[in-house]
């Protein structure tokens, strides 16, 4: 039941008492009044006609005419206690009557010494009466109390009737009254449940005084201060997420009830984790380390930070508990510089041992040398290995310094348009004297849509004059090697084909690593450094394209580079 319903009922209830109370109370009181006053006037009316009562008068006569006068029962009994006169009933009745009439305050009245007061009483049956001693006997005037009941119920009936229409008024006055009260508390209470639902929006449009308008403002002020406080919250959960997810490093929160509840992107990948939270912890992987240093953090221990193996990458692990319950567990990913460190430690191994057969060479030939028996022809023949051998080292250490060059970032291409025909007629021209001497044919076929690319122009030459290189160096005597251009959407490729002895499939993704070789034996006695596809890779790259191979074993190998149009080709890459 709704508050105005309530208020509405109340206020009848207590109205519908009240006037029932009224009307029994009046009802008593006006009773007993009139029974009063009639007593007061019978009495009266018993002294004036006692003083009235003659001895030699008729006494019905006298009754009758008092009791017309009055309208009331009038008997007179005399000394004996025999009525003589009675004002309802005529002279003939009388002797039937006798004694009759004659009652206990009948004989205490004719007891009574004259010039007594009257005697006032009620009957059984109602009846107010008046007995009073006279000279020729007593007087008794009766009232019915008939009489009164009618008085009484006429004034109990204004009083029901007024009753009624306070009761209706009032109740008009309490439905306007209880709207009052009840409209502003459903406004306080529909927004004070927005408030709690979310909705910080909502604030009272009442402008009301005493309490409740002191309640309206203070909700209202409660609202703006709500929403204040939950704006900050909301901003400072969302820049905590933004931090959490731009680390790295992966970052978890377990709850006591072993439950992951916030988790960034980074701790999604790292540990192979999909759905949402909370996610049972159960769905960590399988690893023992792991899984016990979780669980001595949920305790209250503090792990030291340890390292851990996760689908093949090497993770830092930390954890740390809670001082409220659960743990926070960070991860690193270390693998990125594990295998740094893998590449440096082969780099720095295979930088050795390249240099060490040369350096082994030109040591043993030169102290070879230094024999001065020695005929002038071998002294000759040594000269040009150690000078072979030094060039050899030169080269390495030339392409070296170029690769530190470009992933350092101390080149960038200067773009111009450049001819390829033009480029690869000069990187041809650098191996014609290998070529020839194998009998190998070289080709130059540009495609007349894809004649010219946007590139550095030495860059493009060295790209060739490697790729060319490396098609001879592993092509056999007859073989052919073709330079070719395509168009391709968005750019340019740039292809040298060779008819050598090809690459195995196992090989072939690591051809563009640094000193990768598919047979190193035969690479040293071709006079390569291991280095030139990386560099081609490098300077590909640098221009926004990409490189990629194509071979199968006897039948040959394709470099292909793409290089991205004019408008492509502005997002140059530096690499570092």
């Amino acid at each position: 039941m709704r508050l105005a319903q309530r208020l509405l009922l109340g206020s009848l209830f207590v109205v519908g008492v009240l006037i029932v109370l009224v009307v029994a109370i009046s009802d008593r009181r006006l009773d007993a009044r009139l029974v009063a006053q009639a007593g007061e006037q019978v009495a009266r009316e018993t002294g004036v006609v006692a003083r009235e009562w003659l001895p030699r008068t008729d006494a019905d006569s006298l009754a009758d005419a008092w009791g017309a006068a009055f309208n009331h029962h009038v008997t007179l009994v005399d000394s004996s206690g025999v009525v003589i006169g009675d004002s309802e009933f005529e002279a003939p009745a009388l002797e039937l009557l006798g004694s009759q009439r004659e009652g206990v305050e009948m004989g205490a009245a004719l007891r009574a010494p004259l010039g007594s007061p009257p005697q006032v009483g009620i009957e059984r049956d109602g009846e107010v009466y008046a007995v009073q001693r006279a000279p020729a006997g007593a007087v008794r005037i009766g009232l019915p109390r008939r009489s009164l009941e009618v008085i009484t119920s006429g004034a109990r009936q204004d009083v029901l009737i007024a009753g009624v229409i306070a009761l209706v008024i009032a109740g008009a006055l309490a439905y306007l009254f209880s709207r009052a009260v009840s409209t502003p508390i459903v406004e306080l209470r529909d927004v004070a449940r927005a408030l709690a639902g979310g909705d910080l929006s909502r604030r009272p449009r009442l402008a009301a005084s005493g309490e409740v308008g002191d309640l309206a403002t203070a909700l209202h002020r409660m609202a703006d201060q709500l929403a204040t406080r939950l704006n900050a919250l909301e901003a400072d959960d969302a820049l905590m997420a933004a931090l959490i997810e731009a680390l790295n490093e992966g970052v978890l929160a377990v709850d006591s009830s072993r439950r992951i509840v916030r988790i960034n992107e980074s701790g999604r990948r790292l540990l192979g984790l999909r759905g949402t939270v909370p996610i049972p912890i159960d769905h960590l992987p399988r690893d023992r380390v792991l899984r016990e240093a979780v669980d001595d953090a949920l305790v209250g221990q503090v792990p030291a930070p340890m390292e851990i193996r996760v689908d093949d990458r090497t993770l830092a692990l930390t954890t740390r508990p809670l001082s409220s319950g659960g743990a926070v567990i960070a991860l690193f990913d270390l693998s990125p510089m594990r295998r740094l460190e893998t590449v440096r430690r082969d780099f720095v191994a295979n930088v050795s041992h390249e240099l060490k057969t040369p350096l082994t060479v030109i040591g043993g030939f030169a102290e070879t040398l230094a024999d001065d028996d020695l005929p002038a022809e071998q002294r000759r023949r040594f000269a040009e290995t150690i000078q072979a051998h030094a060039l050899r080292m030169q080269r390495i250490v030339d392409d070296l310094l170029d690769i530190s060059r470009i992933e350092s970032g101390g080149w960038r291409p200067n773009p111009t348009l450049v001819d390829l025909a033009a480029s690869a007629g000069d990187a041809v021209s650098a191996i014609h004297a290998v070529a020839k001497a194998k009998h190998i044919a070289i080709t130059i076929t540009p495609h007349e849509s894809a004649r010219a690319v946007f590139a550095d122009p030495t860059a493009i030459r060295q790209i060739l004059s490697n790729l060319i290189e490396n098609a001879v160096r592993y092509t056999a005597d007859g073989g052919t090697v073709t330079v070719f251009t395509e168009p391709e959407p968005g750019g340019v490729r740039i292809g040298v084909r060779d008819t050598g002895v090809g690459i195995a499939p196992d090989h072939l993704p690591r051809i563009f690593e640094r000193f990768c070789r598919v047979d190193p034996s035969r690479a040293r006695e071709a006079g390569g450094t291991g280095l030139g596809l990386a560099i081609v890779r490098h300077l590909v790259e640098a221009h926004g394209g990409r490189v990629r191979a194509e071979s199968a074993i006897g039948r040959g190998t394709t470099v292909i580079a793409f290089f991205p149009s004019g408008e492509a080709g502005d997002r140059f890459v530096t690499l570092v």
